[in-house]
């Protein structure tokens, strides 16, 4: 069966990324070890765009580094 993966990015990473040291995510392997029997057909990742503030300016710069990071990963 063909399998669209749909990921909200904020929460995957605030609820299961960031205490970790891992921050590179295969989303495309990720489905395709949480639904073996199915071909994933698309990835859609979602998240929310973060503001500057000024207690962390850069975090903005961060999360567009780490958003083009997962695009090259899934679809590599």
């Amino acid at each position: 069966m063909k399998t669209n993966l749909y990921v909200d990015g904020f929460n995957l990473y605030y609820r299961a990324l960031k205490a970790t040291p891992f921050r590179w995510l295969d989303l495309r392997k990720l489905g395709k070890i949480l639904f073996p029997q199915d071909e994933i057909h698309r990835v859609c990742y979602f998240t929310a765009r973060l503001d500057a503030r000024p207690s962390n300016p850069n975090q903005p710069r961060r999360q567009d580094h780490q958003t083009r990071k997962l695009v090259i990963l899934t679809t590599s």
